[in-house]
């Protein structure tokens, strides 16, 4: 299950449409596969994870328990 921090939520409905539909994607592919998808935010305690994609990335909050991802905050590169 996808979940947003209002703010994160709100940067990336303002997100460029490619960019956003490229982050969507991404964030689709780490609900199926948060691990495999992601990589460490800090130390590697398999909860805190970032999502990189070329022109914006994304601070996430693992679940383990309850299958959440939930999106912290996002960054566009530009």
């Amino acid at each position: 299950m996808l979940k947003y921090d209002p703010v994160a939520e709100a940067v990336h409905d303002s997100l460029p449409s490619q960019v956003s539909e490229r982050l969507t994607a991404a964030l689709c592919e780490a609900c199926r596969d948060p691990l495999g998808t992601t990589q460490p935010y800090g130390e590697d305690d398999k909860v805190m994870r970032m999502l990189v994609t070329e022109h914006a990335f994304a601070v996430l909050l693992l679940g383990h328990t309850l299958r959440t991802v939930t999106v912290l905050r996002i960054f566009h590169l530009g």
